[in-house]
């Protein structure tokens, strides 16, 4: 069963929960688990279609502006809405929430790739019938979400009738009263072509602002059919088909964009049906499960002994796959394409949660997320220069396209280490692929302009280098000097790029950027001399400079009621104690673990944990891998219950506005960089496996230069398997290990 994930709910709170969880996407195309028959007048619904990084731009309205602070913020648009089917039973519309459900259950198949409804219902004049909806959005024509409904009639109905619907009139979902959610500009799409061209309906909507194109072009098989019309409306079309006794109807609904087909998107979206052709729903489902096998061959990972956890961290890879983007214009975004929540745009969760998952399972998709940065790398060289930096690339905390779409600066703008966080990945993939010609061609250009800016931002005193006035990982302490996760990425970065510009001294991209001596030589000594806080007396590392000078947060007796706090108190009111929504400094540690000793990392989890409250999805993953990392087995295992299981448990609530993807990458880190043990450095992959009582075994794979390696832990001991590729070396708890081609290693 852990490869299905079951729904039979019909309450209202849950109907918007399992809109997201039973979410379907390939990483450009995304269709909410909306009923195509719709709903009950009283029962809301977020009726979303996404196509990754389709966007508008809105104005941003402010009290006060100052200089620097974005005009626009840019907007993932909810497009053509092409789910909506309505079927009739002798002239009885079928509805959930009418009449009599005598059987009722949602399927979602994370092995097959599609999501189901199996359904018997009774009308209120005692019509009935069995029902199976089936739909997909296909991995391997992007464009393509079909819908497949076959009716089975009984106790003497004899008519079925479907109305099916392509609609261009949409709007976006807003709520006035969460941050986390847009709060205006719902509608952002024009009508600006509707027709039958042929056996196909043709709706296609350009945005208010950016002028992007979207394209739905429809094409609809029924078996049986006794009667058809149809009707051309001014922002859609409408189909109807009436047959008797046993009906089958499936939908084939192509989706093309400006960003991805140019110009002329309705004629591409009829040419992209030409090709699919006749292709029966089986067909397509066959493609999905061939796809998701070699999907699953790398990314899966096998727990014995608790199906409860093995769904759920199923579910996350997943819906990761599903999210993420796969070509040069997108990325993954907050919320993938689940839902609107944070409207579409990427943050540093891709580099630091999401990203590692593909890299180590899929480095062709970890390695389109790299260039996807690489491409927006001129508008974040813009936005340092409005910054008031001479040099250097300042990338957005929040962006589809490149422009900065985060209004409030201090937890927005001011966490420069997000430059730092993506020159952090772009390291992580050289020292898992060795790609070379990478590094060359982006790798280096990115180090070179992000160490600029960090040469610019920060200063000498005392002999040491200082950053001061930024924001660190967490959002409730803003606006401060030397936050230490920003200057030890910082120097990470400032010492990569130096080492860089020395293997490629000669280069090409050297003479392009105007890179000197001198400047390498800066970037060195900044790094060298990086100031990293450090507080003699409790042994840890300062979250900043005035951190520990500020009174600590009762958090035991804050009610319930009050978190998130980011919900219900002024930022200047968190600003002022020591409370963190997420990892900081514990975060560091991870990704850094070098820069600080045993000790350090000990007493600073320990301080750490006690005034954080977790009230960003980002948190519980971090402070369950270094639980592992520290031997608190205990934690290790609750942080990551609360990690595993996130969504399917709407632990923070919002799970109606999207799933929590940086969560989801969250949970696979948990396991893999922390019962696992996992590391990545110049020296070579190195693993510390530690198995959680809690279960009999963990099995999971590894993609590292060229090679797929198998890891399986048990209660006896651990064994590794090389699947793929040459004879290589890696470490296991400190010993080196020499894998073969299919010799198992047993330790």
């Amino acid at each position: 069963m852990t490869w299905k994930l079951t729904k039979s709910e019909l309450d209202n709170q849950n109907l918007l929960i399992n809109e997201s969880l039973l979410s379907l996407g390939n990483g450009y195309l995304g269709v909410r688990g909306n009923f195509e028959e719709g709903y009950a007048d009283a029962f809301k619904s977020i009726r979303g279609t996404y196509i990754n990084a389709f966007h508008d731009e809105t104005e941003i309205s402010y009290g006060e502006k100052l200089h620097a602070f974005p005009d626009k913020q840019q907007k993932l648009v909810n497009i053509i809405d092409a789910q909506t089917v309505h079927i009739y039973l002798d002239g009885e519309r079928f509805s959930l929430f009418e009449g009599e459900v005598l059987a009722f259950e949602r399927n979602l198949h994370l092995d097959k790739g599609y999501a189901e409804r199996v359904i018997h219902w009774k009308s209120a004049n005692g019509k009935e019938a069995k029902m199976h909806f089936r739909r997909l959005v296909s991995f391997v024509t992007k464009e393509l979400f079909a819908i497949d409904i076959k009716v089975e009639p009984l106790n003497g109905t004899k008519e079925v009738k479907f109305v099916s619907t392509v609609n261009g009139d949409v709007s976006n979902f807003v709520d006035k009263d969460d941050p986390r959610v847009a709060s205006g500009h719902a509608k952002r799409l024009v009508c600006v072509d509707v027709r039958k061209a042929g056996s196909y309906n043709v709706v296609q909507n350009t945005t208010y602002e950016t002028k992007l194109d979207v394209a739905c072009v429809t094409r609809t098989n029924v078996t049986g059919m006794n009667a058809y019309e149809h009707r051309v409306l001014d922002e859609g079309i409408e189909e109807v088909y009436t047959q008797e006794g046993a009906s089958h109807f499936t939908k084939f609904n192509i989706y093309t964009d400006t960003l991805r087909h140019g110009e002329n998107v309705s004629e591409t979206g009829e040419a992209i049906q030409e090709e699919i052709g006749d292709k029966s729903f089986e067909e397509l489902l066959n493609e999905q499960e061939q796809y998701l096998n070699e999907f699953w061959k790398t990314t899966d990972i096998k727990i014995g002994g608790d199906a409860h956890l093995q769904e759920g961290i199923r579910f996350n890879l997943y819906q990761l796959l599903q999210s993420v983007g796969k070509d040069p214009v997108s990325n993954i975004a907050a919320k993938g394409l689940s839902g609107e929540g944070y409207e579409g745009h990427y943050f540093w969760d891709t580099e630091i949660y999401m990203f590692p998952v593909f890299l180590m399972t899929n480095p062709e998709i970890a390695k389109n997320l790299l260039l996807h940065r690489y491409s927006i790398l001129d508008s974040a060289r813009e936005r340092a220069r409005e910054m008031g930096h001479r040099k250097g690339a300042l990338f957005p905390w929040r962006t589809i396209t490149g422009g900065e779409s985060s209004a409030f600066f201090p937890a927005g703008t001011a966490q420069y280490h997000i430059s730092a966080d993506i020159a952090y990945s772009y390291i992580q993939y050289y020292l898992v692929t060795k790609d070379e010609e990478f590094l060359k061609d982006y790798m280096a250009e990115v180090l070179f302009e992000t160490a600029r800016l960090w040469v610019d931002t920060g200063h000498f005193k005392d002999g040491k280098f200082r950053i001061d006035d930024v924001t660190g990982p967490d959002e409730y302490t803003c606006i401060v000097n030397n936050n230490y996760y920003t200057n030890v990425m910082a120097k990470n970065n400032l010492l990569w790029a130096a080492k860089v510009y020395k293997m490629l001294e000669k280069a090409e991209i050297a003479k392009k950027l105007g890179v000197t001596e001198a400047e390498v030589a800066e970037w060195q000594e900044a790094g060298e001399k990086m100031y990293l806080p450090y507080d003699e007396d409790l042994k840890i590392n300062a979250q900043d400079d005035t951190f520990l000078q500020k009174q600590r947060w009762d958090l035991e007796n804050t009610p319930k009621k009050d978190f998130p706090l980011l919900l219900n108190y002024h930022p200047l009111t968190l600003y002022r104690y020591q409370v963190c929504k997420q990892a900081d400094t514990v975060l560091a540690h991870f990704l850094l673990e070098n820069e600080a000793d045993e000790e350090t990392i000990k007493n600073s989890y320990d301080y750490y944990e006690g005034i954080t409250t977790h009230d960003s999805s980002l948190s519980y993953c971090v402070f369950s891998i270094m639980a592992s990392k520290l031997g608190y087995q205990d934690k290790a295992y609750s942080y990551f219950n609360e990690t595993a299981r996130l969504d399917l448990n709407n632990t923070h609530g919002n799970t109606k506005d999207g799933l929590h993807m940086a969560n989801m990458g969250g949970a696979w880190l948990a396991i893999v960089y922390g019962f696992a043990g996992v590391r990545v450095k110049e020296d070579g992959l190195s693993l510390n496996p530690n198995l959680p009582e809690e279960w009999d075994s963990l099995e999971f794979c590894l993609q590292y230069r060229g090679r797929l390696i198998r890891v399986k832990m048990e209660k006896r001991g651990v064994s590794y398997t090389l699947v793929e590729g040459d004879e290589i070396g890696i470490r296991h708890k400190g010993e080196d290990v020499v894998l073969e081609k299919s010799k198992e290693v047993q330790k």
